[in-house]
C-alpha cells in the first residue's frame, strides 16, 4: 500500500501544482468578463495561503484513502476468489483423511482467509497425530490455534479501515476550516472595498465553498466505502469462524472413531 499512495501522492500532486501554474500564468482576463467567471483555475488563482493549505491536506488525505480503497478491494476480492477455489479442494481432502494434502492444498491459497484458518487447526492437529489417541487437550489446542489465525486475520482485513473512518469523519471540518477563513476574507474584502457588492465578496466566497465542497468529495466515498468495507470484514469473520467449527468437528469425529473399539 505503500508504493500505491506514493504513486497516486505524485500523480495527485503533479496534477495539483500543474493547475497551480495553469492559474497562475493565465492572463488577466477584461474586468467585466471575469468578475462572474468561477472556474477551477480561477479559483484556485485567488487562493490565499489558508486555503491552499487546506485544499492541499485534503489532497492528501483523498490520496490515502483512494490508495486503501484500491488496496483493501483487492486483497478482499483476492481472498473471496482463492476461497471460493480452495474450500471445496479442501473438504474433498479432509472427507478421504488426507490431511497432509489438506495442508498443502492450504499452502497454495496463502491469500485465502479461509485456508490460513484451517492451516493452523491443521498443523496443530498433526503435531499430535501419531500418538496413539488424540486427547481433549489436543482438541483444545487445536480450537486455540484456530482462535488465534482468526484473531490475527481479522486484524489484517481490518488494517487501513481506520484512516478511511478518520478521513470521512475528519475531512468536512477541514474543509470547514477553509470554510471559515474564506468567509473572513470575504468581509475583509468588503471593508477594503468599502462597499457590499458581489465583486467585493465574490474571492472569499468562492474559497469558502471551494473547500466545502472538497471537504464533502473526500469525506463521502471515505464513509461509503469503510461501512462496505466493514461489512465484508463481518461477512469474512463469520466464514472464518464455520470454517473453524466445521474442522473441530472433524477433529472430534475421528477421536471418536480411534476411540471405537
Amino acid at each position: 500500500m505503500t508504493i500505491l499512495t506514493s504513486l497516486l501522492g505524485t500523480k495527485a500532486l503533479g496534477f495539483f501544482i500543474f493547475l497551480w501554474q495553469e492559474a497562475a500564468a493565465s492572463p488577466a482576463a477584461p474586468a467585466d468578463s471575469s468578475a462572474g467567471q468561477f472556474t477551477v483555475t480561477e479559483m484556485l488563482k485567488h487562493l490565499t495561503i489558508v486555503g491552499a493549505g487546506v485544499v492541499f491536506i485534503l489532497l492528501i488525505m483523498s490520496v490515502y484513502s483512494i490508495a486503501i480503497m484500491v488496496e483493501r478491494y483487492l486483497t478482499y476480492r483476492a481472498a473471496k476468489q482463492q476461497s471460493r477455489e480452495f474450500a471445496p479442494r479442501v473438504a474433498q481432502a479432509l472427507k478421504n483423511d488426507r490431511i497432509e494434502e489438506a495442508i498443502n492444498i492450504t499452502d497454495k491459497h496463502r491469500r485465502s482467509h479461509l485456508a490460513v484458518v484451517v492451516n493452523s487447526g491443521l498443523q496443530e492437529f498433526r503435531a499430535h497425530e501419531q500418538s496413539s489417541e488424540i486427547s481433549g487437550d489436543e482438541i483444545e489446542a487445536s480450537k486455540r490455534a484456530l482462535q488465534r489465525a482468526i484473531a490475527i486475520k481479522t486484524a489484517e482485513f481490518r488494517r487501513g479501515l481506520s484512516g478511511l473512518a478518520t478521513i470521512g469523519s475528519t475531512a468536512p471540518f477541514v474543509g470547514l476550516f477553509g470554510t471559515v477563513f474564506g468567509i473572513i476574507g470575504a468581509f475583509q474584502g468588503m471593508k477594503n472595498a468599502e462597499s457590499a457588492g458581489i465583486a467585493a465578496v465574490a474571492g472569499g466566497i468562492s474559497e469558502a465553498l471551494l473547500t466545502t465542497a472538497l471537504g464533502l468529495v473526500v469525506a463521502v466515498p471515505a464513509v461509503w466505502l469503510f461501512n462496505y468495507f466493514s461489512s465484508k470484514v463481518d461477512g469474512f469473520v463469520i466464514e472464518m469462524d464455520n470454517s473453524a467449527s466445521e474442522l473441530i468437528d472433524y477433529f472430534l469425529k475421528n477421536r471418536s472413531r480411534q476411540l471405537k473399539p
